[in-house]
């Protein structure tokens, strides 16, 4: 890259498994990078994420890197799903593994960007620094910037958001506590925090469809398979519909017989995790298809939950099995047959106001101790909104994006040169293994970088145009705008409903970006 005035060749925000990555190949190619930080460690969304319960919806031996073949041999999990104790360690022995620290300074928050006619970005942070790059990329992550929600009132005791819980932990033993929202952190939560606490009451809006995790010691023959067939185990990863391995049917659940539905969705339910959504090949396409499997997992949960007027306040019945996130669970349903744990159900007696000790709903106040949040957060698009970017001639990405967000492959968007946003809405992103899909685009971005040679590059505002037709079109053949969820923005006040993310599969979008790479970056501009 030709010398410029700039502090750095590259600027990279963030510093979880997207940032730590993006690094470690920039230095590779022998760019002068910088990472920055809000954390006060490595780590990202596994950093601020240490609610009781917080532990990965994908097995650990999927939720890895896979770029070093030493990282794979010497890092053994313990668990089938990790716990964010075990994530973090892994980070930070990556972070020590690969020297990365010496690159990335920790609580530094960027609060603005902007694209500096010579052709550099200027980047400022909460500390008053300004620095410079030629190229910005965002690792920002996905799931990063939490909704708090606003309720009138005042309460008197602690309150903890699930995404910014404290490094130090939280005692909740002997406590009466109130947990709102019945999300994935909800329901990871919940029956841990009831383990503990003198009470739960949880504040219900939504009803989610949960699976069981079937969580458990890692056998070790199944790391040592794992290892010793990573390169075939990794490509098919890479070239599947959501970078996991889901087994997928390819059958109809409508062209076969209703025994034969109940045995496939028993064994995946047996199985546990997200490969259920595999049982047939029509189930978020079909609204017929998917009532089979819904109609399943509202039985499991009439089965498990003791008193039938709270299983049937459990029972999700606003929107098809899939269209929200599928919450992998451990004890989640049974948690509601103990004797200390109560269902408030807020879409008949919603929450009034806080009251200085407790949570005033329509039909009464609820006495507690301590509050927690569970109210996930402004997905994809709040993490990048957060900072005032401002592209060519200042141009607002918060105002360009008003109606929505528009990108050309969820990598640029026009207007903002040089700027690459990995896994940003238009991409895979959060409908696939969220290591797959980075490890995609930080490849993408580095060969594209050391193929550029230091000239711009910008996305052509007929090719994002384009793509934010296509990545519609597809979703408008699913089931998936069929339902209230983050996807959509849905679950933030203002937000413009819009189905942010690229549905048509893992393998396809990385076909497709090879593809254009290939062709001399079509759809690209280059100064």
């Amino acid at each position: 890259m030709p010398p410029g005035s700039t502090d750095h060749d590259v600027i990279i925000i963030g510093a979880g498994f997207a940032g730590l990555y993006m690094l470690h190949r920039l230095r590779g190619q022998g760019l002068s990078a910088r990472v920055l930080e809000a954390g006060g460690g490595v780590g990202g969304t596994w950093y601020w994420n240490r609610y009781p319960g917080a532990r990965c919806d994908v097995e650990s031996l999927q939720y890895s890197y896979s770029f070093a073949e030493d990282l794979q041999r010497e890092w053994t999990w313990t668990e089938r799903y990790a716990t964010q104790p075990e994530i973090l360690r892994y980070l930070d022995h990556v972070a020590d593994r690969f020297d990365l620290r010496r690159d990335i300074e920790l609580n530094t928050r960027v609060t603005a960007a902007s694209w500096d006619a010579p052709g550099a970005w200027v980047v400022e942070t909460d500390g008053g620094e300004r620095l410079s790059a030629r190229y910005l990329v965002t690792a920002v992550g996905c799931l990063s910037a939490a909704n708090l929600p606003r309720l009138p009132g005042s309460f008197r005791g602690p309150s903890y958001h699930t995404g910014r819980w404290p490094a130090e932990g939280v005692d909740l033993a002997g406590r009466r506590v109130a947990v709102i929202g019945t999300g994935s952190s909800g329901i990871q939560s919940i029956p841990v925090i009831a383990e503990s606490a003198e009470h739960v009451t949880v504040f219900q809006r939504t009803p989610n469809f949960s699976v069981p995790a079937r969580n458990g010691p890692l056998r070790p023959e199944d790391d040592q398979w794992f290892k010793a067939n990573h390169h075939e185990l990794r490509h098919q990863l890479r070239t599947s519909h959501s970078g996991l391995f889901t087994s997928p049917n390819p059958d109809s659940a409508l062209a076969v017989t209703e025994e034969e539905r109940g045995r496939e969705f028993e064994a995946r339910w047996e199985r546990g995790g997200l490969a259920f959504l595999g049982a047939f090949s029509d189930l978020m396409i079909s609204e017929e298809a998917n009532r089979t499997a819904a109609d399943f997992v509202r039985g499991k949960i009439r089965a498990t939950v003791r008193d039938p007027a709270v299983a049937d306040l459990l029972l999700p019945g606003d929107h098809p099995l899939g269209s929200k996130r599928v919450c992998v669970d451990t004890g989640y349903y049974a948690a509601y047959n103990r004797p200390d744990v109560t269902l408030a159900d807020l879409r008949t007696a919603p929450i009034r106001e806080l009251t200085p000790g407790g949570v005033r709903t329509a039909d009464r106040e609820h006495p507690v101790d301590v509050i927690v949040y569970a109210t996930g957060f402004d997905a994809m698009t709040g993490p990048l909104l957060a900072i005032d970017i401002r592209g060519k001639g200042g141009l607002s990405l918060r105002e360009k994006w008003r109606a929505g967000p528009r990108s050309y492959l969820g990598l640029m968007s026009a207007g903002f040169p040089n700027l690459f946003t990995i896994t940003g809405p238009g991409s895979p992103s959060v409908l696939s293994n969220m290591i797959v899909s980075i490890e995609q685009h930080v490849d993408w971005i580095a060969e594209c970088l050391d193929r550029l040679g230091g000239r711009a590059l910008d996305a052509d505002p007929l090719a994002e145009d384009a793509w934010v037709e296509q990545v519609n079109e597809i979703a408008g053949l699913t089931l998936f705008p069929r339902a209230n969820s983050w996807y959509m923005g849905a679950n933030i006040p203002g937000k413009p409903r819009v189905f942010m993310p690229f549905v048509g599969g893992v393998g396809v979008y990385r076909d497709i970006c090879a593809e254009v790479a290939a062709n001399g970056y079509q759809g690209f501009l280059r100064d």
